[in-house]
């Protein structure tokens, strides 16, 4: 048989039940438990203080009783039992004594005269000082007794007066009270207890209302946020933050789809052409010419098809943080030729020259295969839709930092423009029907935010565009190392 909640292991029982709790139950048992300890705390000490005042009052009474007596006795010229006149029934006095220094009856009511109510011992000890004692029986006072023992003098003889209060009343006081502040304290952790769980009711309604809304968002119905309290309090801040975060989730998702349907977009095309090559190679009527172009066609398209794919990979792969960097020291002089190496025959067909300007002494630290993607596609793009020769140049600054440009003489980037250069899919209206994707410069973004660098699309003063590719000496790589 299993248990309705089962014990987490290597945690108590206790403080497993406890975590399960609402966060309101739980916050209302802490109030509760701080309240309690609190009013037992008040209670114990109001309680013994009060005790401790009752017996005070009581011993200062002694003391005046005791004082009284000390004057009569000493105002006595005769004897004491004189004429059976007596200073303790004069007075009034119920429980009191007077005892010789041998503990023997001198004077006292009639129901105390044969036997002391105190001990040899104690009337030595009150001989020349004041003594306080309790006890327990004591034939004319209820309950526990509190006795005051003094000395006086009386024809030259020391005496002892005693006098006595019963500790009921003050007691019954005491235990009164005592009842009094446990029912109060109950009523008031009770009270307490619900004022506290209110409190933490209204304190997390605003969180409630948040989860009701965010309940109720739609991915079909972009815009919506969550309800901010006015209050400048943790609860306004992490409103703030969550709808901050629906924000970047809105447009990230935003991205996606547009990423998607300009994929299918530029997907299509090729896929169409390569169908009705495929559909004019089947109807060639067995002509060898015929058919030998249409699967060259085919084959272009087909090859097209894989550039995007490939394209298309690695933007998904730096949008995931996991886009392979193979850091190296790399011969800076030597990178840019292979890259201009790689399109001379294309530049030739171009009636075009690539000019690699003579590059800085030393290495640059990278990857070989993701610089060279980046430089060729700047490359591509200055060939596609620039003019001119087309020069690939580096500079270092003092920090070590690495600057290739990439520069052509067209008419350069259009007026307004440049802020989206970098961006999937983005093209300019006259580019749009010389080839391409509109993915080569977010590659080349990619590759250098994967280095830890970044790039920029400039108008170069003389005309022409430049590109600039920032690549820092050392920094670390924001992206995933592919394993080895």
């Amino acid at each position: 048989m299993t248990e309705p909640f089962p014990r987490e292991r290597g945690r108590p029982y206790a403080e497993s039940m406890l975590r399960r709790l609402p966060i309101r139950a739980r916050v209302t048992l802490a109030f509760t438990l701080v309240m309690a300890i609190v009013l037992g705390a008040v209670g114990v000490f109001v309680y013994f203080r009060q005790g401790s005042e009752l017996r005070a009052a009581v011993d200062q009474g002694l003391r005046s009783r005791a004082s009284d007596i000390t004057g009569l006795v000493t105002d006595a010229d005769a004897g004491l039992l004189d004429g059976k006149r007596s200073p303790l029934t004069e007075n009034g006095e119920s429980v009191a004594q007077i005892l010789d220094a041998r503990g023997r009856v001198v004077d006292a009511p009639p129901v105390l005269r044969h036997t002391p109510i105190i001990d040899r011992a104690t009337v030595r000890r009150a001989i020349g000082s004041t003594v306080l004692v309790n006890r327990a029986h004591v034939s004319t006072s209820k309950g526990e007794t509190r006795l005051l023992a003094t000395t006086v003098r009386h024809r030259g003889r020391p005496l002892v007066v005693v006098v006595g209060a019963s500790l009921e009343p003050a007691e019954d006081s005491q235990h009164t009270l005592g009842a009094l502040l446990v029912l109060g304290g109950i009523v008031a952790l009770l009270v307490a207890a619900g004022a506290g769980y209110g409190v933490v009711t209204a304190a997390l309604a605003p969180i409630e209302a948040m989860r009701r809304r965010g309940a109720a968002i739609q991915a079909s119905a972009p815009g919506a946020r969550l309800p901010v309290p006015e209050a400048q309090d943790e609860v306004h801040r992490l409103g703030e933050t969550l709808n901050s975060m629906l924000e970047r989730l809105e447009e990230a998702l935003a991205r996606e789809r547009q990423f998607v349907s300009d994929a299918s977009h530029e997907l299509r095309t090729p896929l169409a052409i390569l169908k009705a090559e495929l559909e004019l190679a089947l109807w060639t009527g067995g002509d060898a010419d015929q058919l030998r172009t249409a699967i060259e066609s085919a084959a272009e398209e087909t090859d097209r098809l894989s550039a995007l794919a490939e394209d298309l990979l690695v933007i998904a792969r730096a949008d995931h943080g996991q886009l392979p960097v193979r850091r190296a020291d790399l011969n800076l002089g030597e990178l840019l030729e292979d890259v201009g190496r790689r399109f001379e025959l294309r530049a030739a067909q171009h009636d075009v020259e690539i000019v690699v300007e003579a590059a800085p002494h030393g290495t640059i630290s990278g990857d070989r295969l993701r610089l060279e993607q980046a430089l060729g596609n700047l490359v591509d793009n200055a060939l596609r839709h620039g003019a001119g020769s087309v020069t690939l140049g580096a500079q270092r600054s003092a920090d070590g930092t690495t600057v290739l440009h990439v520069r052509d003489r067209g008419p350069g980037f259009g007026e307004g423009f440049t802020p989206y250069a970098f961006e999937r899919f983005s093209r300019e209206d006259h580019a749009r029907g010389r080839g391409g994707a509109g993915l080569g410069l977010a590659i080349v973004e990619a590759i250098a935010r994967a280095h830890g660098g970044s790039v920029k699309a400039a108008n170069a003063p003389e005309g022409g565009a430049d590109v600039v590719l920032v690549i820092p000496a050392s920094a670390s790589s924001p992206a995933v190392a592919a394993p080895s």
